[in-house]
């Protein structure tokens, strides 16, 4: 008779064997998501019987410092990710500047695959690469951030069968990202960051049913053009979608509709959600104008100098009538990119 205390002691109450990596937690943030992550990591279950996998969006330039203030701030060992890692339980795999987090066959793949709304690493590329690769065994995490970072993601991941937490907006130092999953029907839970980690104690004593997965053409392409170089060619971009009349803000390419809730890639496979191609226009439109008010400055200071230098008379007048002209629309444009300048600080960065 098999010695049943013995078996009991060698699996957890989902029947898994005790230490076994039962699934993913992919975690997204973008501004405000340091302390997000910070606080998150802290109560994390010292015994969690998953790989945790953590995109963070920042500059291709910037220090690879991440890992260290996870390690410092909880119960979990937390590394800079390695392609072709073997994924481990209990511990945190956090991406690296220019690089996208992606998962196959439970190893870490760093990509350098084309920007998603801009950034690499994206978190959608990940909530993706994990949906395909676990479905049901995929848990994706939305924290602290601006735009809609993450939502097409976390609609990825509960259409293969796995389940989705968002950080209460109120509890996040930038509320767009995690209210705007909210609003988009895409997240099963939503907790305080300090509490996300019990919360995943408990889901990870769930049985999880086997589910049979249609595939999914469309993401499973996305996933392909995420895995490729960064100057892939090794998909067909007219089979994204139809063209949308609006061009890409990385490469001024055509954009083509990927989904219908305004998802658009280019021909090289730069990706776009609606709300982050409406920032980058309105980038578009900051750096323009502060390059008419250079020009304008410019122009009215020469003006100035060439009326100084002739008697008055008509050319005098022409300059002077220059320079003031200049100087009117100068006040308007200041006072437009002072308006816009400040609505960026309330809503933050990216």
């Amino acid at each position: 008779m098999p010695d049943m205390g013995n078996q009991s002691k060698m699996t957890d109450t989902s029947g898994h064997p005790k230490g076994a990596l039962r699934g993913v937690v992919a975690v997204g943030a973008s501004a405000g998501g340091v302390e997000a992550l910070t606080a998150f990591a802290s109560r994390l279950p010292s015994d969690l019987p998953y790989a945790v996998l953590v995109a963070l969006h920042m500059p291709a330039s910037a220090p690879s410092v991440l890992a260290g203030i996870l390690d410092r701030s909880g119960p979990l060992p937390a590394v800079s990710a390695s392609h072709g890692a073997k994924m481990e339980a209990k511990k945190i795999y956090v991406a690296v500047p220019d690089r996208h987090l992606l998962m196959e066959d439970h190893r870490l793949v760093l990509s350098e695959g084309p920007t998603e709304n801009g950034y690499r690493p994206a978190i959608n590329a990940l909530f993706r690469s994990v949906a395909l690769t676990l479905g049901h065994s995929a848990i994706g995490v939305v924290l602290s951030g601006v735009l809609d970072d993450g939502v097409a993601g976390a609609a990825a991941i509960r259409a293969r069968g796995g389940t989705t937490i968002a950080q209460l907006p109120e509890d996040a130092l930038f509320s767009a990202m995690p209210q705007n999953a909210l609003g988009a029907g895409v997240i099963d839970h939503k907790a305080a960051a300090t509490e996300i980690g019990p919360l995943l104690a408990q889901l990870a004593g769930r049985k999880l049913e086997e589910r049979v997965m249609e595939p999914d053409a469309r993401m499973e392409l996305e996933n392909l053009i995420a895995m490729g170089g960064r100057f892939s060619t090794e998909f067909d971009g007219e089979a994204l979608g139809p063209h949308s009349g609006y061009i890409c803000p990385d490469c001024n390419g055509s954009l083509m509709i990927v989904t219908e809730d305004n998802g658009f890639r280019c021909r090289v496979g730069h990706a776009w959600t609606g709300e982050a191609l409406l920032k980058a226009r309105d980038d578009e439109v900051e750096q323009a104008l502060w390059i008419a008010l250079r020009s304008l400055q410019e122009k009215a200071r020469l003006s100035r100098k060439m009326a100084d230098t002739i008697s008055p008379g008509s050319l005098h007048r022409r300059y002077t009538q220059a320079a003031d002209e200049a100087e009117r629309a100068m006040s308007v444009l200041g006072q437009r990119l002072s308006r816009t300048t400040s609505e960026a600080d309330e809503h933050g960065g990216h």
